[in-house]
């Protein structure tokens, strides 16, 4: 028997946003180093010199910078995500001229995930935008761009972009954030349906009774 929607809701929630912490302060510092070598792409030398430079300089604090809205930026983007994704097969199922109820293909499930991207965007690109700033915030001292000795907080980058730009500062980016999101989460969504299509046919059973261990 398939549990409520609700409590179904609840545990792709719980699981996701587990999986997203866990994803999170495991490839946190490689993120960071990531973003510092793209926000300042003549400072470093490569990967593993902007890894080490870190280091040395701000200790293993300085990349694990930005965890905290990494951390809510997973959590809800996967929050708004799940809980759009309904909806957006809904809007699939519409525009097809599926019935409504009726099981959707692997490729309009990969469709509607890609829909579902547009709505995690909202919440993401603020959350990235605050963690991208305190990643780089070391290499803006030294350039110049922030006053030496600012506090690099969350709370301190938050009311530096309500100063200079406004409410609609959170948002510098969104165009890409979407454009980034689309066609990632039609790859993640459509690899994720087929994989569970392949799976259950190989098993010879459906795609919900699919588990861990083979049964």
């Amino acid at each position: 028997m398939a549990p409520h929607p609700v409590v179904q809701a609840l545990i792709d929630f719980s699981a996701g946003a587990a999986g997203g912490i866990a994803c999170v302060m495991s490839g946190q510092p490689f993120d960071t180093a990531k973003v510092k070598m793209q926000t300042f792409p003549t400072m470093y030398r490569g990967f593993v010199h902007c890894f080490i430079a870190t280091f040395r300089q701000v200790g293993l604090r300085g990349l694990y910078k930005g965890t905290t809205p990494a951390l809510i930026a997973n959590v809800s983007e996967n929050a708004v995500l799940f809980l759009s994704y309904g909806l957006c097969q809904d809007v699939v199922r519409l525009l097809t001229g599926t019935s409504k109820g009726a099981d959707l293909s692997d490729l309009q499930k990969a469709s509607a995930g890609s829909l579902a991207s547009i709505f995690s965007s909202m919440v993401l690109c603020p959350t990235e935008l605050v963690k991208c700033r305190l990643q780089a915030m070391h290499e803006m001292e030294a350039t110049g761009k922030v006053a030496r000795g600012q506090k690099s907080t969350v709370w301190s980058v938050v009311k530096i972009v309500l100063k200079t730009r406004g409410p609609l500062g959170f948002y510098e980016g969104l165009t890409s954030t979407i454009v980034r999101e689309i066609p990632g989460y039609f790859c993640f969504f459509g690899a994720y349906e087929l994989s569970r299509s392949t799976f259950a046919q190989h098993m010879g059973t459906d795609k919900d009774s699919i588990g861990i261990l083979p049964q």
